[in-house]
């Protein structure tokens, strides 16, 4: 699938790594729509011109989510392609201090990076069946944000690891069933990259986070996970697989 002239909703487009595959979307002739609770994203949507808007919507909400979509498909003519970018991420252990940690804790963050990318994900596919194309051309692509944490899971990161494990679950059954309707579904699992979850942190905390990556030795960039969506964007062969973007990284226990 080519990028020029076709139609995007990136989830979570208003900062960090959907921001970047907004930015790189619209670079490459593409239209965007950026779903988001944050409105940073009508600034993005001025800086980057007409062809991106911005639509005001919590991917846990169906009807909101069904409302962003519709506005893609009917602004641009159709939907093509939908990056799922929304996440939170929470450092706490199962039993602190305080005791068991609280129960809708863990639910806020399944809701999101869970249950929020399969929203996103059923919603785009079902306006994305409603283009006709010709055997053996692309509907649809869809691009699932996971994590290394999905694999590597750290203390304190239960929730966050549980959530982006079960994006890694859910991107293969999803592009066999999208199969027979021309949609590929594809994961991204990025390691430590430099996004506004890592933004409050001290400068010598995010270089040390950065000098555990083997190589290269520095937190990613979101410009190289922007790259890496519009390649799978583009490469029909890549299907069903989640890709580790990490820099070799393995994350120690704590």
């Amino acid at each position: 699938m080519q990028i020029d002239g076709r139609t995007f909703l990136v989830s979570g487009g208003s900062s960090g790594l959907g921001a970047a595959c907004v930015a790189e979307i619209a670079r490459c002739g593409g239209n965007v729509v950026i779903c988001d609770v944050s409105e940073r994203g009508i600034q993005l949507a001025r800086e980057l011109g007409a062809n991106v808007h911005f639509i005001r919507a919590d991917v846990t909400d169906g009807s909101q989510v069904e409302k962003a979509v519709g506005s893609a498909a009917e602004k641009f003519g159709g939907l093509h392609g939908a990056i799922c970018c929304a996440g939170i991420a929470t450092a706490e252990r199962i039993i602190g201090r305080e005791g068991p940690q609280p129960l809708d804790h863990f639910t806020k963050v399944i809701a999101v990076n869970l249950i929020g990318t399969f929203n996103v994900m059923r919603l785009a596919a079902a306006k994305m069946l409603e283009r006709s194309v010709e055997p053996g051309e692309d509907r649809g692509v869809i691009v699932c944000t996971a994590s290394v944490a999905a694999y590597d899971g750290q203390i304190g990161q239960a929730a966050y690891s549980a959530s982006k494990g079960g994006v890694v679950g859910l991107t293969l059954p999803a592009a066999r069933e999208f199969a027979q309707h021309q949609i590929r579904v594809v994961g991204i699992a990025p390691g430590i990259f430099d996004t506004p979850m890592l933004a409050g942190l001290p400068e010598p905390a995010r270089e040390s986070l950065g000098k555990q990556v083997p190589f290269p030795s520095r937190l990613g960039r979101p410009a190289e996970y922007a790259a890496l969506a519009r390649h799978i964007i583009e490469n029909q062969m890549l299907n069903g697989e989640v890709i580790r973007l990490d820099g070799a990284i393995r994350m120690a226990p704590r």
